[in-house]
């Protein structure tokens, strides 16, 4: 997931349409996330490299969804559903370093620090998160 949405509506359709073919052949899924009360869009979640047996997770969600728990559902929602979905050995979720309420996501999962990238804007540290088992 990118740490800033595209600048334009013609950008992301750059970007949406690179997913169609990952989409098409079942190694990439994003999913919509949306508003009970209101339907409004409140960001994305997507598995990449899902065929991998070790997929990379990544969330994007408003400012104004911080901090009420979304994220912790959906990661974990996500988790249950590619657990069952696939072979996974462990989850991949990079997280910008500062961003001590995605550590604590990972963490509630399981999630061990297991490396560090570095990106234009942030440094981040690299959770394995291990799969559910049911």
């Amino acid at each position: 997931m990118a740490w800033d949405p595209p600048e334009t509506e013609a950008a992301f359709a750059d970007v949406w349409r690179s997913w169609l073919k990952t989409i098409e052949d079942g190694s990439e899924f994003h999913f919509v996330v949306r508003s009970r009360n209101d339907d409004r869009f409140l960001g994305v979640i997507g598995v990449h490299a899902a065929l991998t047996g070790t997929p990379e997770l990544g969330i994007w969600l408003r400012s104004e969804a911080h901090g009420l728990g979304f994220g912790r559902e959906l990661i974990g929602t996500i988790i249950g559903w590619a657990s069952e979905s696939f072979p996974i050995r462990y989850f991949e979720y990079p997280v910008a370093e500062e961003n001590i309420a995605s550590r604590r996501i990972a963490e509630a999962y399981g999630g061990e620090v297991r490396g560090h990238r570095t990106n234009p804007k942030y440094r981040s540290l690299v959770y394995h998160i291990p799969p559910m088992r049911a």
